[in-house]
């Protein structure tokens, strides 16, 4: 089977009535959502951990090239702001090593408040990779992580920086980092998690990944989940993609 140019999902599985036409049958939710989509966000392992046997279900229940992105814990990067986490991150990967050749990302998005630092930074980030070679998107949210300080140091480590909707400056909305993978993180506007994207909005989103799909394959997640604009959306980017 070839290699995905690109690939495209949703923040989770959960497929609006009005739209699960679109999607093959299956055992499961996610195995119905993994005849359209070639990806999926996993969110909830930010809130609470899951059991090395659920990855495996999971990973068990979608095809060989499908690939799951998995958000580390709030424990990480919101309550130990990155420092001291050597066991939280040991306990994260242990179970998310769980879905196998599957894992094909993992997501840090860190707090608004969480300004840059170099130091715990670049402890932290090489801690990650000493750990894990799977690839990595970070979605900071202060200010002072688009500076060239902070780019270089995700540049050094090979992570990527997320190009996020809504950005809260210019830079954001743009990929950065290592931008030899590109992550899109679309979370709805103007209302987060709740607000349909227009056609231009997603024309243009489709027109920036098919300029640069190719050898690592970019992924665009939805986040609008909260209303299920998320499915339709990723539906229409993975169309214009495909054009």
């Amino acid at each position: 089977m070839p290699t995905p140019t690109h690939r495209v999902g949703a923040a989770g599985w959960s497929l609006p009535r009005q739209h699960a036409h679109h999607f093959g049958e299956g055992e499961s939710m996610l195995a119905r959502y993994a005849t359209r989509f070639s990806a999926v966000e996993i969110n909830s392992s930010f809130y609470r951990p899951h059991q090395r046997k659920t990855y495996e279900r999971w990973a068990a229940s979608v095809p060989a090239d499908f690939r799951f992105a998995v958000k580390l814990p709030q424990a990480i990067s919101h309550e130990h702001a990155l420092q001291r986490a050597g066991p939280l991150l040991d306990a994260f990967l242990e179970q998310a090593d769980g879905l196998g050749k599957k894992l094909g990302a993992l997501l840090l998005q860190l707090p608004p408040s969480l300004a840059f630092e170099g130091r715990p930074a670049s402890t932290f980030f090489g801690l990650l990779r000493r750990r894990t070679q799977v690839p990595v998107a970070c979605e900071p949210r202060h200010a002072s992580w688009f500076s060239e300080r902070a780019e270089a140091l995700l540049r050094q480590h090979a992570i990527a920086r997320v190009a996020a909707d809504p950005a809260r400056l210019p830079e954001a909305a743009l990929p950065g980092g290592d931008t030899r993978w590109q992550y899109w993180r679309w979370h709805g506007s103007p209302r987060m998690y709740y607000s349909e994207y227009s056609a231009q909005a997603l024309a243009g989103l489709a027109a920036q990944v098919r300029e640069l799909a190719g050898r690592r394959a970019p992924w665009v997640i939805l986040d609008n989940t909260a209303l299920g604009f998320a499915v339709p959306d990723a539906l229409e980017v993975q169309r214009l993609v495909g054009k």
